[in-house]
């Protein structure tokens, strides 16, 4: 297990995400989208706060990976899974931008919108 040699602490981490994708449900699943891509947003702000490219490219794949996830998890077609697939396509275009050209204010924004809605939800930051 490679990546137990180089950093045994992501390993660890690793298994316990898997475990808790393992045993959610599907709002549990939604849930933890929301705080990974909570927490990537937030680590790329700061990654590219600090000039840490490496962490910032990681985070905002992370990012990208977690809304990927929610646009997959979307079921029906009208009403409110529409404007949640065109919440999270717009999220995730805005996100792919600042791949190219790193827009702080925009990401923070983002962030912003998904804190306030697990916040409305029940499943997210305080």
């Amino acid at each position: 297990m490679m990546l137990a040699q180089r950093n045994p602490q992501a390993a660890y981490a690793r298994v316990a995400f898997d475990a808790r994708i393992s045993a959610a449900n599907p709002r549990e699943l939604v849930t933890m989208c929301y705080e990974q891509l909570i927490s990537a947003l937030g680590s790329a702000l700061i990654a590219a706060d600090r000039g840490d490219n490496a962490l910032k490219s990681a985070s905002l794949t992370r990012a990208v990976s977690a809304l990927t996830a929610l646009q997959i998890g979307i079921s029906g077609e009208e009403g409110v899974a529409d404007a949640l697939r065109q919440f999270y396509s717009a999220a995730r275009r805005a996100v792919l931008d600042s791949v190219l050209s790193f827009d702080a204010k925009v990401l923070a924004s983002i962030r912003q919108d998904f804190i306030d809605i697990a916040r409305a939800t029940g499943g997210g930051e305080s």
